[in-house]
């Protein structure tokens, strides 16, 4: 029994100990007891750099000038002239539609203009036989009115002339509206045959500019469907590959920087393991977002759009033509470095900078500044309205400042700063520090969220390791 019981004190007394050794470690590490908690930090050296801000997006490459063609007739294609690839000039034949249904269609037009002619002619014969008539009309009509009034004749016989005279009148007026209905008549055939005509011309398709077939969607015997039905078959598409340039879509919060005329590097997938890159140029830039432009859908439907949608805008960026010249040379005449639908990637340059103060974009972060008072309402009422007294109110808000630190006597101290551009490692400083101050540039995590005004600060170990290695290497 008692050696149980000897037993069992000592195992609450090493449990004891074990929490006691853990209370002090953990009460040591927060800097209850011994040396206080220190944050091991970072260190760089403000300094002056050329700064180049840029915006990075990424698109396809395409011809500034690609016709897509499709039929105005449809039909079967009975002679295919070209092949993908192929150079053609304006006014090539391309291509011929089977012509047979709209020959039929012109003969038909043709018939109907000279049916039209022949009965123009017989309504003028009418005329000529109505106005003769009336002239008869006319003489018996004033030789009887003479005799009526001579009471030769009775008036009933007096009326029948009369009457004979006004109907032969009419028959002449009748016959001129049919003269006049019959040219009408000859002008809608005629226009009927043109029409005819200029679907008998559209069964062959010719080149409407000059350039290379980039794209073929057809065979010889197929079927295509003319747009004057739907929206047609794409047959083929000729452009220019001499003139490319890639269209890419700049976010929202980037093409605010973004104007004509910036210059580009563009890097061409099909290229990149040569590391080749070509000059460009911002040649246009979207009025309306990508997706809108073409978008039918009504308003209440764009507004019930994802708020989380990206918001992007086209611009494209002209490949100048000296950056790839030497790639011209060393091909064939009918052979371009660039095909429609490369990738491409572009870093647009919005502003360059020389000789500015700059410090790591990682040592410049956010923190809430002291509350400022602004003007304004104050909360309204239950039915929405406020009174003079809270209008009066000034709201409190609270004001983010950019800020960096810096080491001094060991405590990070906050030092706001105003920032200008930034590339991709450093970000221009307006005002704040000068070249050769020393501030806290990392770790990133300690910089922009944990690290505080007053927190202890140190070198870290790699970092001393690494300059004490400096200093052995050079003594003097």
């Amino acid at each position: 029994m008692a050696r149980k019981s000897s037993k069992r004190i000592w195992w609450i007394a090493a449990v004891i100990v074990v929490l006691l050794v853990a209370g002090l470690f953990g009460a040591k590490q927060a800097g209850y007891i011994g040396k206080p908690k220190t944050t091991e930090v970072e260190y760089t050296i403000v300094k002056t750099s050329d700064i180049i801000e840029r915006v990075t997006a990424s698109g396809k490459v395409q011809p500034e000038v690609e016709v897509k063609l499709s039929p105005d007739v449809s039909g079967e294609i009975i002679s295919l002239n070209v092949a993908e690839g192929d150079s053609v000039v304006k006014g090539q034949l391309l291509l011929k539609i089977r012509p047979d249904n709209y020959e039929s269609l012109m003969a038909r037009a043709q018939a109907a203009v000279n049916s039209s002619k022949a009965n123009y002619e017989q309504t003028k014969a009418m005329v000529a036989q109505a106005e003769a008539r009336l002239l008869q009309a006319k003489a018996n009509f004033e030789r009887n009115k003479k005799l009526y009034s001579d009471k030769v004749i009775s008036a009933a016989d007096f009326e029948q002339f009369s009457s004979t005279y006004g109907v032969a009148q009419q028959d002449v007026e009748s016959a001129k509206a049919n003269v006049a209905a019959a040219l009408f008549n000859i002008k809608s055939a005629e226009a009927s045959m043109r029409d005819a005509a200029e679907n008998l011309r559209k069964t062959s398709i010719f080149a409407p500019v000059s350039g290379i077939v980039s794209l073929l969607n057809v065979e010889a015997g197929e079927r295509v469907v003319g747009t004057s039905q739907m929206a047609g078959t794409e047959m083929m598409r000729i452009a220019n590959l001499a003139n490319m340039e890639v269209r890419v879509n700049v976010n929202e919060n980037d093409i605010v920087r973004v104007s004509l005329g910036d210059t580009a590097e563009i890097d061409v997938d099909a290229y990149s393991s040569s590391g080749r890159k070509f000059r460009g140029v911002v040649k246009e830039i979207a009025n309306t977002a990508a997706g809108l432009a073409s978008s039918t859908a009504s308003s209440s439907a764009v507004s019930s759009a994802s708020a989380d949608a990206v918001t992007e805008f086209e611009v494209k960026v002209k490949i100048l033509n000296e950056s790839f010249k030497d790639l011209m040379t060393s091909r064939s005449k009918k052979s371009y470095p660039f095909k429609p639908g490369m990738t491409a990637s572009v870093e647009i340059i919005t502003e360059r900078k020389n000789g500015v103060v700059s410090v790591p974009i990682a040592a410049v972060t956010t923190r809430g500044g002291t509350p400022q008072a602004i003007p304004g309402s104050g909360p309204g009422t239950d039915n929405g309205a406020t009174s003079d007294e809270e209008e009066k109110k000034p709201k409190k808000v609270e004001v983010v400042k950019e800020v960096v630190f810096t080491d001094v006597n060991g405590k990070a101290t906050m030092k706001e700063v105003k920032t200008g551009i930034s590339d991709f490692e450093n970000i221009e400083i307006l005002s704040g520090l000068k070249p050769g101050d020393k501030i806290i540039s990392g770790p990133y995590i300690a910089v922009s969220k944990n690290l505080n005004n007053g927190d202890l600060v140190e070198k870290k170990k790699e970092e001393v390791k690494k300059d004490d290695k400096k200093s052995n290497e050079n003594p003097n």
